[in-house]
């Protein structure tokens, strides 16, 4: 099944918007991963593939949410203490077996069940248990206080879960909580990835002269392994479009993605684009964006392929808004847009209109302990301490064209993308 056609991504030769570009992705790209049952323990990572309707009430019975005492609130005397004789007891996993009494208080524990006809828990650090027996109650609880009601957490037949989640821990433990010991989740989407450079060494050997080590593979193959992919790292492809050519044709008969970094732009050594346009399709994104501006995406036999720039700074960049989005949707995921944060800046900017670009800050509280962004001192886009020693980006939208110290500006935390 191909994932991308040749109406998709010809946009011609015009800057494209970042949201342009993300919005085409939603529009056009469809599941291409299959399903299986997975048991919970194995579910954390993996892009939930059907809706999880809560078959029960969570909690599916009324309980108390403290240690302390069950009542009625009609029972406590308006603005004075109340004094109750203690009629019973309920632990967790136990029951009153009868209907709360008119004027009893009965000690009940964390997340044992109401005794028929108790509204309210007082919570036993505020009551005094005196020696007769009974219990003093202050004034002032509220009806219903301390007391959950059934389903008030999740009602039975809510989505609890909604297909395309990528799963987290806590929601494993609401798969848990519904009854549930497996979950239908898409099959892990196959990423194979490469690097493109003569310039490249592998780390892990002496570095051989005029050569540097290749850190994009391990920076993608990091992300995509966090987005749920199985990664088949395929190496360092070398300034040759045959080469190219050939590694992309084996690759994607066993893929469903391929991701290169480096290559990707239009000098004489630049040998992505010819290699792919000889093994398959190729349709060249100029994105309006700094860093980053040259993607490249097209397909190889029916398999998706993204080509990143060779940068450091650049591959975060326009992975954080192409690639993965374009691997979660082939993978059926939801995909939603990364959490912007308002802070305020601390620094002074200018840049050009008609971009949009991201900045390495890191955050701290200013004088008032509010967050505030502070840029990083240099901007090269081959920086990778300026990934390393930041916290994440400030986006400067399209038409912002200046920045003052004290404005409010978006800020994107590295949790959130990679």
């Amino acid at each position: 099944m191909a994932q991308l056609s040749d109406d998709c991504f010809a946009f011609g030769a015009a800057l494209l918007p970042v949201d342009a570009a993300v919005a085409e992705l939603r529009a056009r790209l469809a599941p291409v991963t299959g399903v299986e049952q997975v048991p919970l323990h194995a579910a954390v990572g993996r892009i939930l593939a059907e809706d999880l309707v809560a078959p029960v009430d969570l909690p599916p019975f009324a309980n108390s949410a403290v240690d302390g005492y069950a009542l009625r609130h009609a029972d406590l005397a308006p603005g004075a203490e109340t004094v109750l004789p203690v009629g019973g007891r309920v632990p967790a996993g136990g029951a009153l077996g009868r209907p709360i009494r008119p004027g009893e208080a009965i000690r009940i524990f964390t997340g044992a069940p109401m005794p028929e006809g108790a509204d309210t828990v007082m919570m036993q650090e505020d009551a005094v248990l005196l020696p007769d027996g009974r219990v003093r109650l202050p004034a002032g609880l509220k009806r219903g206080a301390n007391a959950r009601a059934a389903g008030e957490d999740v009602r039975a037949g809510a989505v609890a879960l909604p297909a395309g989640r990528l799963l987290r821990p806590q929601d494993v433990g609401m798969a848990a909580a519904l009854g549930r010991d497996t979950l239908t989740v898409r099959t892990r989407l196959r990423v194979a990835l490469f690097s493109t450079g003569d310039e490249l060494a592998p780390p892990g050997a002496p570095l051989p002269a005029l050569k540097v080590y290749d850190s994009n593979r391990f920076t993608l193959h990091a992300a995509l392994t966090r987005l749920g992919c199985v990664v088949t790292d395929l190496g360092i492809l070398p300034d040759s479009r045959a080469a190219v050519a050939e590694a992309l044709a084996a690759a994607a008969p066993a893929h469903d993605l391929l991701l290169t970094s480096g290559g990707v732009s239009t000098g004489e050594e630049d040998h992505v684009k010819a290699a792919v346009e000889a093994a398959g399709s190729l349709f060249f994104w100029r994105l309006a964006i700094k860093p980053g501006r040259p993607v490249a995406l097209g397909q190889v036999g029916g398999t998706a392929f993204a080509g990143l720039p060779g940068n450091p700074v650049a591959v975060v960049v326009t992975f954080v808004h192409i690639v993965r989005p374009l691997a979660l949707l082939l993978a059926g995921g939801a995909a939603p847009p990364p959490l912007r944060f308002p802070v305020r800046a601390a620094f002074r900017y200018r840049k050009k209109a008609g971009r949009r670009e991201y900045v390495r800050a890191s955050l701290a509280a200013g004088a008032d302990g509010a967050p505030e962004a502070r840029n990083f001192p240099r901007e090269g886009a081959g920086l990778l301490s300026s990934l390393v020693e930041t916290d994440g980006l400030v986006e400067l939208g399209e038409t912002t064209t200046t920045l003052a110290p004290g404005e409010t500006v978006a800020f994107l935390p590295f949790s959130e993308l990679l």
